[in-house]
């Protein structure tokens, strides 16, 4: 098995065989198939039965927007739903006059407005015919589209998720007009209440099959020129994997799926060392990644967010950036404070100690002045840092503080932004820290984690294995996920049990059309969103019994509705009627799953530091500490910090007064105080 996970500036690459796992970390290429089948060569992909990829590339044609032109069609009266969006502006804009909407037409639309058509129908609430569709009309807005040499075409009528009739006449006419374009509707694509959410992803759709159709062919024909013969599989939004031939029909899956692999690997990797609740913290260059696993689960979201308020109607894996990563900018502000982040300073020029133009220092700075990073080894040797590169970017900071101290608050600070972004999700979802363990992972996960335990009070932080590397092991940590929903606004009582069990059994025929013979051991797991009447946004996420639907079934449906909105908000209204909103059916098939090797116990005695190290600006004086090879730790070992834990491509910083334990799998367990 091949996992491969596709960042801005590097390819992740893990390889499993023979129970074996190899990491591999090539250079991201400007062609992003291009490093995808150099790290696949390095990874022996002639010898691979399944590679599983998570894709940056149509996400990168969206914040670019290097997109291809294409058309939007909707009901005459509503061409700028995509610019008005939801009118939500964000918490720090609520006051700005010059704030716009990032996909509006006054800043960077996706559809130009001259490009968005009105055609005259309208299909009922109840999906009765309102107004017929004007095909004449439509006909005439076809032939601009053709003149504008448009790519593909998205269609989202409004109400077209009650009745599709319209949608699908309007796509023959498209065809029939400008020939064999790409073209996705909303009754199919997204067949879901709400018309923006249902408008945004149509088109993000299109962008997408046009985007991947080439991108996907690419990619499938570099690797079987070197001699791959398995099944390619794309990742989706919720780090699930689909067949590369099944993905590329509904594409605006998989358009978001780099982040929700950490946390798939986080949630898979709990359930080996029986850690099902975890806050995890993927801390890379420029960001970090939050995101909650409970009870071995990850937080799922109805719908996700490509830029604000730009949203796509896909299940995905809760995800929370915030602007704290290697890579984040030491600043002074116009108050004299010293901050760190948002802003970073990415991989071009970098911090300081690159040497490659940069002269504000970052957090990468900070860490090879104290010690932490080794100059020598950073990114597995392949790169050498420039410490004095680092001291003058500090000491040319405008600030009344001494240099010691801007190095000390800058970590502390650092420190603080991530901690701060775990209490906020973990505020957000009602949790207790104190439940709950930290995740550390990504190049700088965990040099910084294990400083927060203080701030936080969580039980431990727990770094796995290959951290650097861990959220492409997500990939080969998933199952084979189809999924398919609808909306149908149903009171739930008795009567309304046999129209419920029409929705599931069309849904689940189709899901069987999808995936043809492949469906030997698929098992259909059912889910709905319902509120209670009056309200406007769903409870999603509630579970159906087993077997066909029937009165008792909707009766149970009804009690599970009120446990998980009891459980959710604290309040319980079973006097109330419960609506039934969207309904949803997903088939999962059992994959392949990675398995982390344990790792020996030693004989004898403890562990022997590589080296002695000192460890500055943390304390008024250097603190003596220990530096440790990862790969010569075994399983019970224990040690006290302050202590450096070294690898090829992160470092663990263990600080004074925590103790760290080495598990069966080779994690590191870090708590604070004495002894676990």
């Amino acid at each position: 098995m091949i996992g491969v996970d596709v960042g801005g500036t590097f390819t992740d690459v893990v390889a499993i065989e023979g129970g074996e796992i190899r990491t591999i970390k090539v250079a991201t290429e400007a062609q992003t198939e291009l490093g995808v089948i150099a790290g696949a060569r390095e990874a022996g992909v002639e010898n691979a039965t399944t590679f599983n990829h998570a894709s940056t590339h149509g996400l990168n044609a969206v914040i670019t927007r290097k997109l291809p032109k294409i058309a939007f069609l909707t009901t005459m009266g509503h061409r700028d739903i995509l610019d008005a969006g939801r009118t939500w502006r964000p918490a720090e804009a609520l006051t700005d006059a010059h704030w716009r909407r990032p996909y509006g037409d006054a800043s960077r639309p996706l559809v130009a407005r001259y490009l968005r058509r009105g055609i005259r129908e309208r299909i009922t609430a109840d999906g009765g015919i309102l107004i017929p569709l004007d095909e004449d009309q439509a006909r005439a807005e076809l032939e601009v589209l053709r003149r504008c040499e448009v790519e593909g075409v998205a269609i989202c009528l409004i109400n077209s998720y009650v009745s599709s009739h319209h949608e699908e006449r309007l796509r023959d006419l498209v065809h029939e007009v400008l020939g064999p374009v790409p073209c996705s509707v909303s009754s199919e694509v997204s067949p879901l209440a709400k018309e923006f959410a249902r408008s945004s992803t149509t088109v993000i759709d299109v962008f997408m099959r046009i985007i991947y159709d080439g991108y996907t062919s690419r990619l499938d024909a570099g690797l079987r020129a070197e001699g791959f013969t398995g099944q390619l599989n794309y990742a989706n939004c919720a780090a699930q994997l689909v067949a590369a031939d099944i993905a590329v029909e509904h594409p605006y899956e998989i358009v978001f799926a780099g982040p929700a692999a950490g946390t798939m690997a986080s949630a898979y990797f709990g359930s080996l060392i029986d850690t099902p609740d975890l806050l995890c913290a993927d801390v890379g260059g420029t960001s970090c990644d939050i995101s909650l696993v409970t009870d071995g689960a990850p937080s799922v979201d109805t719908t996700f967010e490509l830029e604000h308020d730009l949203v796509v109607n896909a299940l995905s894996n809760e995800i929370v950036s915030i602007g704290a990563g290697g890579g984040s900018l030491v600043t002074i502000s116009p108050a004299g404070e010293l901050m760190v982040g948002p802003g970073s300073a990415g991989s071009v020029p970098g911090p300081a100690c690159y040497g490659r133009g940069g002269t504000q220092p970052a957090t990468t700075d900070t860490m090879l002045l104290m010690g932490i990073i080794d100059p020598d080894g950073f990114a597995g040797g392949r790169m050498r840092l420039d410490p004095e590169r680092s001291r003058r970017a500090f000491e040319d900071l405008d600030s009344p503080l001494s240099f010691e101290q801007r190095v000390n608050y800058a970590f502390r600070v650092g420190v603080n932004n991530v901690a701060e972004g775990l209490f906020n999700v973990a505020v957000k979802h009602g949790i207790d820290p104190r439940d709950y363990s930290l995740l550390a992972f990504g190049a700088a996960g965990p040099m910084l984690l294990p400083a927060a335990l203080g701030l936080l009070h969580a039980k431990e932080v727990v770094v796995p294995p290959h951290p650097g590397l861990f959220s492409a092991l997500g990939l080969v940590s998933s199952d084979q996920v189809y999924g398919d929903s609808r909306s149908a606004y149903t009171i739930l009582a008795p009567e309304a049990a046999e129209g419920i069990e029409k929705v599931y059994a069309q849904m689940e025929d189709r899901l069987k059309q999808r995936f043809g013979d492949r469906g030997a051991d698929v098992e259909f797991v059912r889910t709905f969103d319902a509120l209670l009447m009056g309200q406007s946004w769903e409870t999603p996420f509630v579970g159906i019994p087993d077997g066909p639907i029937t009165a008792d079934t909707v009766t149970r449906m009804i009690a599970n509705f009120h446990d998980v909105y009891e459980q959710r908000t604290g309040n319980r209204f079973e006097a109330l009627p419960v609506q039934g909103v969207t309904y949803r059916v997903e088939a999962v098939f059992p994959a392949a799953k990675v398995e982390y090797p344990k790792i020996p116990r030693r004989d004898s005695g403890g562990p022997v530091p590589s080296r002695e190290l000192e460890i500055r600006y943390l304390t008024d004086e250097p603190l003596a500490a220990h530096e440790y090879q990862r790969i010569d730790l075994r399983a019970g070992d224990e040690l006290s910090g302050p202590a450096v834990v070294r690898e090829p491509l992160s470092t663990t910083f263990v600080p004074p007064d925590h103790h760290l334990t080495v598990g069966e799998f080779g994690e590191l367990h870090i708590r604070l105080g004495g002894t676990t």
